[in-house]
């Protein structure tokens, strides 16, 4: 039997039993259940408002939980560990962008969405700039799903075929299906309450890899030894924005990152919107703030518990781990693969993270395909729009079953996912920002910024990975050995390494006289290239390109009609310094787009709501 055949049984033999299938069978039974339940036996109403906003009723905490589960995807379960694994802790500082994001959202971006009764946070773009404005960036939040749903469901299949040894697409296959079917029935409350549900079940799932995952690697002041002396707690401060993590990088790419996927992403601001009254959503992104600090800041030591537990003695080296994002798997079932059921608890977190983002994108994207895209050439009715937004559902659950074909071949998840959603989101978030905050910005002048950026940012990714190609790039991880299997008794890889025979032999190098010039993941010695800058801030540098078009063009392109200047389109300390001979009194001017608006049964209070919201504001 040659060494590689051996290495792969030795690898399979880390497999799930029977008591972990039930739990996960379970887990995907009750999302299923969820789904059927509002699909045929809840009393609510057959219509769009129903499907789409839960008729404006959905409860606070429900929904915080939900935005919590939709942004912790299985990227998040399984890369952001192998990230601090292989580069060290600087990613945490990503996470805690997330305490400055959320008093923005609060008194910044929300109130605007509240004060607007917009359903759709695209509708806001066609009050403040026209139709055109909204075309273009839906057309953007279609591509960037199409580009990241097959990702999101790749990632958990890929760690079931890791545990299990079934093939990656028939997983695919079946749990594409199971998510299509809920999110089809049940629409906005099956999404949320299933969220609600996976919520819990990762939540566990971190807190039981955490402490046992310690105590495995000889306690906390162990753990912290350990990667103090694997150089994986060193804090970069550092200005360069080539390097791939310092603290200014992920810092300001968080922020923009987090800015862009819940203020100005239509799955995100659909359930916030959906809340009866500004006071409830202010709650909610306070509560769901919180909880992704919690959670993504939990994921982030994980790595660095699993660096502890393997410092010298790497997977990766021994040859039974081809890449980091499938250490989470191996770590989970090195640590709790003796334990029932408990790595079927931990697969069914991944896979609870994949569906609620799945799920989430899937209901937003029916919507938004349906009344920008089928709507206008229909004749519109309560019962045609679901049945076409059920289709919908159905084609793009389809899609990412086929996606995860090409998925398969990318090499670092979450560098491929920040790439990926670096090309649009920070322009989108630069048009958003500059319809709240800049009332001299008309439609052309912004429109022209968000081309530009797109355009700008799709050059530096095809030039960076080409440079990546040809080594120009090159991001060597954290280095580990093989010296300490013995001693910590990690048979499984110390057998590996002997049935490889020093397969992977120690060659001699010459050192070249001359080092090459490269971009590497913690310096450079190359000139500046912003091709090679870190991919963490390509939101941050396309929202910057947006601005230095955008502004200047507004003042030669010829301002919008006045009514732009309605001080409700306007972030709510940007009104008193809006031009008082262009101000319109509120009740002097409808907004755009509120007389489309279907009649609902609370229309009465979301008035009153709308005509307190000074007050609730202030509060």
């Amino acid at each position: 039997m040659s060494s590689s055949s051996q290495i792969s049984n030795m690898a399979s033999a880390l497999t799930f039993g029977i008591t972990d299938h039930v739990v996960f069978v379970l887990m995907l039974c009750a999302s299923l259940a969820i789904g059927v339940y509002f699909g045929f036996f809840s009393k609510a109403k057959n219509t769009t408002e129903e499907y789409l906003r839960g008729s404006k009723k959905m409860q606070t905490l429900p929904i915080a939980i939900s935005l919590v589960a939709s942004q912790l995807s299985g990227i998040a379960i399984m890369s952001v560990p192998a990230e601090t694994y292989t580069f060290g802790i600087n990613y945490v500082f990503m996470v805690l962008s997330m305490v400055v994001v959320v008093p923005v959202l609060i008194y910044v971006v929300v109130p605007v969405f509240y004060e607007n009764n917009v359903s759709n946070c695209y509708e806001y773009l066609e009050m403040r700039f026209g139709k055109l404005m909204r075309q273009v960036i839906t057309a953007t939040f279609l591509l960037n799903a199409c580009l990241m749903l097959p990702v999101y469901m790749f990632i958990p299949s890929l760690a079931f075929s890791q545990v299990t040894g079934i093939n990656i697409h028939l997983i695919n296959i079946m749990v594409c299906s199971i998510c299509v079917v809920y999110t089809m029935l049940g629409g906005i409350k099956a999404v949320v309450w299933t969220d609600v549900v996976q919520g819990a079940i990762m939540l566990i799932s971190v807190l039981l890899v955490g402490v046992l995952g310690t105590m495995q690697a000889g306690g906390l002041s162990s753990v912290l030894e350990s990667a103090n002396n694997g150089g994986r707690l060193n804090v970069d401060y550092r200005l360069d924005p080539r390097i791939r993590m310092t603290v200014w990088n992920c810092f300001t790419g968080g922020f923009f990152m987090w800015l862009g996927h819940i203020g100005f992403n239509q799955s995100c601001v659909q359930r916030i919107v959906a809340l009866p009254s500004y006071a409830h959503a202010k709650v909610s992104l306070i509560i769901a703030g919180f909880g992704i600090v919690i959670i993504m800041s939990m994921m982030s030591f994980t790595g660095i518990i699993m660096f502890a537990r393997y410092s010298g003695c790497d997977p990766m080296l021994a040859g039974l781990v081809s890449k980091p994002d499938k250490m989470m798997p191996f770590f989970i079932q090195d640590i709790m693969g003796k334990l029932p059921g408990m790595p079927g608890i931990f697969i069914s977190c991944v896979f609870s993270a994949a569906l609620s983002t799945l799920s989430a994108n899937l209901n937003s994207l029916a919507g938004v395909v349906y009344f920008d895209y089928i709507k206008p050439f229909i004749r519109h009715t309560e019962a045609r729009a679901n049945a076409t937004m059920k289709v919908v559902i159905v084609i793009i659950g389809i899609y990412c079953v086929f996606g995860g074909l090409l998925v398969q071949n990318f090499n670092s998840i979450i560098q491929t996912v920040l790439s990926i959603t670096g090309i649009s989101t920070g322009a989108v978030s630069a048009a958003f920002l500059l319809g709240m905050f800049c009332p001299r910005v008309s439609s052309k002048a912004a429109i022209s910024g968000i081309i530009f950026s797109i355009a700008f940012m799709v050059v530096i990714i095809i030039k960076s990975q080409m440079h990546f190609k040809a080594g120009i790039i090159k991001y060597d991880i954290l280095p580990n050995s093989l010296d300490q299997c013995e001693a910590k008794n990690l048979h499984t890889i110390l057998n590996a390494i002997h049935s490889n025979n020093n397969t992977t032999p120690v060659t001699v190098i010459e050192k070249p006289t001359v080092p090459p010039l490269v971009t590497g993941a913690f310096g450079s010695n190359r000139d500046f290239s912003i091709f090679d800058i870190s991919f963490y801030l390509y939101k941050f540098l396309g929202l910057i390109l947006t601005f230095l078009i955008a502004v200047p063009m507004s003042y030669i392109c010829k301002q919008d009609k006045p009514e732009s200047l309605n001080p409700k389109l306007f972030t709510p300390f940007i009104r008193k310094f809006l031009p008082r001979n262009l101000v319109l009194e509120l009740e002097e001017l409808p907004l755009k787009g509120v007389k489309e608006l279907p009649l609902k049964d609370d229309s009465e209070s979301n008035l009153k709501n709308s005509v307190k919201f000074d007050a609730q504001f202030r509060d």
